[in-house]
């Protein structure tokens, strides 16, 4: 075969450290926009970014160019030390240790995409740690519960 043809869509969660609600207007919508630019940058196509107070959504396809925690670790670091320019409100601002991503559908990128769209209305009804433990047993992931909130 000639050529690499990939099209791998990842839904990737991830929280700030001890779930703190740092992400809030007026930065929100801005740092939103920034972890997509550095997906895109990364050749990662971001389709999109959004969240709650306390953790990020982000649906991108994955270039055949990087590997996740390559992507993960760039998103991670470059956005918090981004955040930190933002004022003294957020010299403490660091993003948990780990993350979740998960494939999805390409018939079921439209459906991701409502659903993070819908973050603050669907966090009236759920927590962060419910939302997450249901994509857990969603996709069958082992995990160890003394580490997920790290």
């Amino acid at each position: 075969m000639g050529q690499s043809l990939v099209q791998n869509y990842i839904h990737l969660i991830y929280s700030t450290k001890n779930a703190v609600p740092f992400i809030q207007p007026p930065v929100e919508t801005e740092l939103y926009g920034y972890l997509g630019g550095i997906c895109n940058r990364l050749d990662c196509q971001s389709i999109i970014v959004g969240g709650y107070y306390d953790h990020v959504h982000m649906l991108f396809k994955l270039s055949k160019k990087i590997a996740l925690i390559k992507l993960v670790e760039e998103v991670k670091s470059h956005s918090s030390k981004w955040i930190k320019t933002k004022g003294v409100a957020y010299k403490d601002f660091y993003w948990q240790n780990g993350y979740g991503a998960f494939s999805v559908n390409p018939k079921q990128v439209d459906t991701v995409k409502t659903y993070i769209a819908h973050q603050h209305e669907h966090h009236t009804k759920v927590t962060f740690q419910e939302e997450y433990l249901g994509f857990l047993k969603k996709y069958n992931v082992e995990y160890n519960g003394r580490y997920i909130w790290d």
